[in-house]
């Protein structure tokens, strides 16, 4: 039970590491939030999108590895080197960090939101970085306890997508302040260099 609890509660972790960075997705849900333009439609479809791409990263990247104690040492070696760098990424958004703009008019047309809310998250070369690469790798990592790890990172994205959506008026205060989005990236960038260098140094070696 307590491996159980563990695997999901770094899925859950890790999951919302990689989605609380300022982005071309989060700056849309939070516009559409503040605006209280189909709401539920962009929260349900960013959280079942991610849900969706996360499976395929853990069936995939897990199905690859599960054969081969080479891939296995790939897969860490390349997935725990875009942590490295998102983590720099986001070390460097801490050091110069910038308001996240949410003006605008409301799109008026729900079809409208739904396009661009699926154009927004499914045309993001970011989202598969992020779910099918990076988890997918992570995750891999966790042998048998892989889909727990994928139910944490999938909890973490309904959790963040509903709060970011439906409470983005209460919010539009903390992300309007560059001060408040320094230290969010600053936990970010700690967060994914960390998960870096044990993704990394737990790469199997190869076997001659």
């Amino acid at each position: 039970m307590g491996e159980l609890l563990l695997a999901l509660a770094a899925g859950f972790g890790t999951g919302l590491s990689l989605i609380v960075a300022i982005g071309a997705q989060n700056a849309f849900v939070l516009r559409q939030g503040l605006r209280r333009d189909g709401v539920p439609a962009v929260v349900a479809i960013c959280a079942a999108s991610d849900a969706v791409l996360i499976a395929l990263g853990v069936a995939g990247v897990g199905a690859v590895v599960g054969t081969s104690s080479s891939a296995l040492m790939v897969v860490g070696l390349v997935g725990g080197g875009f942590l490295l760098c998102y983590g720099f990424l986001a070390a460097r958004r801490a050091l110069r960090p910038s308001a996240m703009q949410v003006d605008g008019t409301a799109n008026g047309s729900l079809r409208r939101v739904v396009l661009s809310c699926l154009a927004m998250t499914w045309l993001n070369p970011h989202v598969y970085l992020d779910t099918v690469l990076l988890l997918g790798a992570i995750a891999a990592g966790r042998g048998d306890l892989r889909w727990v790890f994928a139910t944490g990172a999938m909890l973490a994205s309904v959790c963040w997508f509903v709060a970011l959506g439906f409470g983005a008026r209460l919010l539009s205060g903390f992300f309007g302040r560059a001060s408040a989005w320094r230290v969010l990236d600053g936990l970010v960038a700690a967060t994914m260099v960390t998960l870096g260098v044990l993704l990394v140094a737990g790469a199997p070696a190869t076997t001659g």
